[in-house]
């Protein structure tokens, strides 16, 4: 895994967005809210910010798409922020990636997955990621910013 900052680089993290999330804020907004990506993109940029990291977003409707983006980053990037969307519960080419990569990766979502419908409750990528925050809507991105930054901070982080 990349570890943390050398030199005047600084931490870089990957937030990355799947299916559906550029429809934030008009999407179902009793299970969503108005918040739209624009504010999420916002809020990440500014917690990772005050804590010396960069942030570089990515969202798309297309699973290679967002495979693609991972391994294309994978060495400029010292972790990942991801909220999958419906490839969460579908995708093992998703998981597959996020493990190949060999970055730390938080799992986000905005809503409870675990109280929703039975096939939200399993996560595919949820064994490869170092955590999953799940039901804290907007503030769950910088609480997995945070995770993720601690995470690389700890000695023999990695």
């Amino acid at each position: 895994m990349t570890g943390p900052a050398t030199g005047s680089r600084p931490l870089t993290l990957l937030l990355v967005h799947g299916p559906n999330l550029n429809l934030l804020g008009e999407r179902k907004p009793e299970v969503y809210g108005t918040t739209t990506l624009l504010d999420i993109e916002a809020d990440v940029a500014a917690a990772a910010g005050a804590r010396g990291a960069a942030v570089l977003s990515f969202q798309s409707n297309h699973e290679g798409a967002i495979i693609d983006f991972l391994h294309e980053h994978r060495r400029l990037a010292n972790g990942v922020v991801i909220n999958a969307g419906a490839l969460t519960h579908t995708s093992v080419a998703l998981r597959d990636a996020i493990e190949a990569v060999n970055l730390p990766v938080v799992e986000v979502h905005i809503s409870n997955t675990h109280a929703r419908e039975g096939f939200r409750h399993v996560s595919l990528i949820a064994p490869v990621c170092l955590g999953q925050v799940t039901g804290l809507g907007r503030p769950g991105y910088t609480a997995a910013v945070n995770l993720l930054l601690d995470h690389l901070a700890a000695p023999g982080a990695s």
